[in-house]
């Protein structure tokens, strides 16, 4: 089997729901990258955002929250990490909470400026040691990594997206609801795709995959299928098994 490291930056995008977060923890981990989740940073603005009472649709408030919020990013693939001010909060910006309000806070012109920047630092410190980074959001190839080596933009129906995210809070020992996450789904698409920074959107130069019919493991088998033909692949080796 093949065994190499991955070179530059692998940008995926999408809604939720579509399988982002696995195979790109799992891409990175096989190929011997870094991982950057950019929902999660918008997730800790937004929990910061809650946690001082600051009401979502007021930006000035917002932005104030998130250029005095310190966020801190794992990179490993293995083990991903968000701390805010200091504090592990990678379980709690999953909740409910904090879903159902970081679509606005997103859209927020001055926190997206202010996050792209910071994940622009962190590829960039990425890029400075061996190896690639695999980094995913949903302007990733359009607006923070457009140079990007390798862009993909998954997809799936809003239902198997919403089975997909209900399983998950089950999974984790969250309590969860198939109809109003399915209605949570196509609210978040709605916000996301409307707002005027940053809109979810495929690049230009985007491969669309659709992920509705396939499991983690075929999206996976195609997303090292695209990065070995993109030739981002160093230091290959061939060995037995």
């Amino acid at each position: 089997m093949a065994h190499a490291r991955l070179r530059g930056v692998v940008a995926l995008d999408g809604p939720s729901g579509t399988g982002k977060s696995t195979v790109a923890r799992k891409l990175a981990a096989e190929l011997g990258a870094t991982y950057l989740d950019t929902g999660a940073m918008y997730r800790a603005v937004t929990l910061g955002v809650l946690r001082a009472g600051v009401a979502q649709d007021d930006p000035a408030g917002v932005e104030r929250i998130a250029a005095a919020a310190k966020l801190e990013m794992g990179t490993d693939p293995l083990a991903p990490a968000v701390f805010l001010d200091g504090a592990d909060v990678a379980a709690e910006i999953r909740g409910p909470e904090v879903t159902g309000a970081v679509s606005a806070v997103s859209a927020v012109d001055a926190v997206r400026e202010l996050l792209v920047e910071q994940q622009r630092g962190l590829i960039r410190e990425a890029l400075s040691a061996p190896g690639g980074i695999v980094v995913e959001g949903r302007d990733i190839g359009t607006v923070v990594a457009p140079d990007a080596g390798l862009k993909v933009f998954l997809t799936a129906s809003s239902h198997a997206r919403a089975q997909r995210r209900t399983a998950q809070d089950t999974a984790e020992g969250r309590v969860s609801d198939l109809e109003r996450t399915h209605a949570d789904v196509q609210r978040r698409d709605a916000l996301d795709s409307g707002r005027r920074t940053s809109p979810l959107r495929r690049a230009h130069d985007a491969l669309e995959l659709d992920t509705t019919e396939l499991d983690v493991a075929a999206v996976l088998g195609r997303l090292l299928e695209l990065v070995e033909s993109r030739g981002l692949l160093a230091g290959m080796e061939r060995t037995s098994r």
